[in-house]
């Protein structure tokens, strides 16, 4: 066991987890102030729910040995037994070190890396739903959807033979298609973009939709979740090599350039189309970026890298005004940033990928020398995880709205869902600090404990 390798996947896991609280942030700056309280909480509730699934069986459906033609894991890792005090990552009978090697690390330290890329995928979704969305039918279908479309992709995309076990069968798309995502532009983004999608159709367009503006209640929460959300992506990117080297050092490189890249890019647009660049474009240039270059990142160079950076930036700042032509309601532009970066960076692959970037295990690209073979792998792996997730979100989604509901009511929408679903506001406009509504029967009470005090001053 190589106890630096296992301190630099741990510390990239609490990076990764940073990234929830971050998109709430980013995703909360950009709704309206009556229902921020519930995009936060759409997005802080996948920590609770998924991280539940994933000890109790998500792990294994994801990383257990492969239990039908590469398509999904089977039990042997339920409730996370057989991880305690073993390995995972260490060379297998014939002297081969699977990748990412090349020394093993404690298997929970994978276990709770990999919890956190579960964690944030469904929390991605919620962006497209924001303003009208019920708490606990999005609950329901977060958990529906990470049991049925999440937890399969990513034995699809992340689980390599052998890695988790010297006689473990992994997915199809790692093993047998062969195609390369380095930390998740198909398992992560694109999933999550064409869950969006499908979701956003289900639920239908916001009241006032394309009549009122709608704009962002608090551009400096954008910008601090976008900020938080490029932090913590080291640890999604670079501690994806699952050992503190050279491999890790080529991700983290390849972030840094790519996202930079993209925040110009996107401001180029905004600039030559709208006439100024805004804070709101920076921050969202930076996540697309940050998209595009998640699958790319261990396998290009840095010129690479800042081609795919720039060209996601000033491609997805095109594609979120697709969502009025279309006619669809896609409110925080998720399938603009997460599918369209997603596919840009797992595309892309196909052009700028070269094996000197990860040696033995990257394959070159068209630029390099490789052909169209490797885009068409990768076109198939997208494509694949794009139609399964749509198709899997579309079904859970409108078995809720048929069922329970998924959509708040009408006038709630309209006089703000933080009231009506969660009791609180978060912003208090009365004049008074330090109010609770705890124990007084739904009445803030003042510093000075009075109630009748402040009821009045609202009046």
């Amino acid at each position: 066991m190589n106890a630096g390798d296992t301190a630099w996947v741990l510390a990239s896991a609490a990076l990764v987890m940073l990234m929830t609280p971050g998109l709430a942030f980013f995703y909360g700056g950009m709704v309206r102030s009556k229902s921020v309280l519930n995009m936060l909480m759409l997005n802080f509730i996948a920590l609770a729910v998924v991280s539940v699934l994933w000890a109790l069986y998500g792990y294994s459906l994801s990383f257990s040995n492969d239990a039908f033609s590469g398509l999904v894991g089977n039990l042997d890792f339920a409730t996370l037994k057989n991880t305690m005090g073993h390995l995972v990552g260490a060379a297998s009978p014939d002297g081969k070190t699977p990748w990412p090697g090349p020394d093993a690390i404690p298997a929970l330290s994978f276990v709770m890396f990999q919890l956190m890329f579960a964690v944030i995928t469904p929390a991605l979704i919620s962006g497209a739903i924001a303003d009208r969305a019920k708490f606990w039918s999005w609950t329901l279908f977060m958990a529906l959807w990470v049991t049925i479309v999440y937890f399969p992709v990513a034995h699809w995309v992340f689980n390599f033979n052998g890695y988790t076990g010297a006689d473990n069968k992994g997915g199809w798309i790692a093993n047998t298609l062969g195609a390369e995502d380095f930390a998740g532009g198909t398992a992560v983004h694109i999933n999550a973009g064409a869950a969006g999608l499908a979701l956003a159709i289900v639920l239908g367009r916001r009241v006032g939709w394309r009549k009122d503006p709608m704009r962002p209640h608090n551009v400096p929460f954008v910008l601090l979740g976008a900020s938080l959300l490029w932090f913590g992506w080291y640890g999604f990117n670079a501690g994806s090599a699952l050992s503190a080297g050279d491999l890790a050092a080529t991700a983290f490189t390849n972030t840094t350039v790519a996202t930079a890249a993209a925040v110009l890019g996107w401001l180029i647009i905004e600039q030559i189309r709208d006439g100024k660049p805004t804070t709101v474009g920076a921050a969202s240039g930076a996540v697309a970026g940050l998209v595009a270059i998640t699958p790319a990142c261990g396998f290009v160079n840095p010129l690479g890298a800042l081609a795919i950076g720039v060209l996601a930036g000033a491609l997805c700042a095109l594609a979120v005004g697709l969502k009025y032509k279309l006619g669809f309601d896609d409110s925080l532009d998720v399938v603009g940033v997460h599918l369209v970066g997603g596919l840009v960076g797992t595309l892309l692959i196909g052009f700028f990928g070269t094996s000197s970037a990860n040696p033995g295990i990257a394959k070159d690209g068209f630029f390099f020398g490789g052909g169209f073979s490797l885009l068409t792998k990768q076109a198939i792996a997208a494509f694949a995880v794009m139609g399964y997730s749509f198709i899997g979100a579309l079904v859970i989604g409108f078995l809720i709205k048929v069922t329970i509901g998924f959509r708040a009511a009408r006038d709630v929408e309209v006089a703000g869902i933080d009231e009506a679903e969660h009791a609180e506001s978060a912003y208090e406009f009365g004049g008074f600090s330090g109010g609770s509504v705890r124990g007084t029967g739904g009445k803030a009470v003042d510093g000075a404990g009075s109630a009748a005090v402040l009821e009045g001053s609202k009046a």
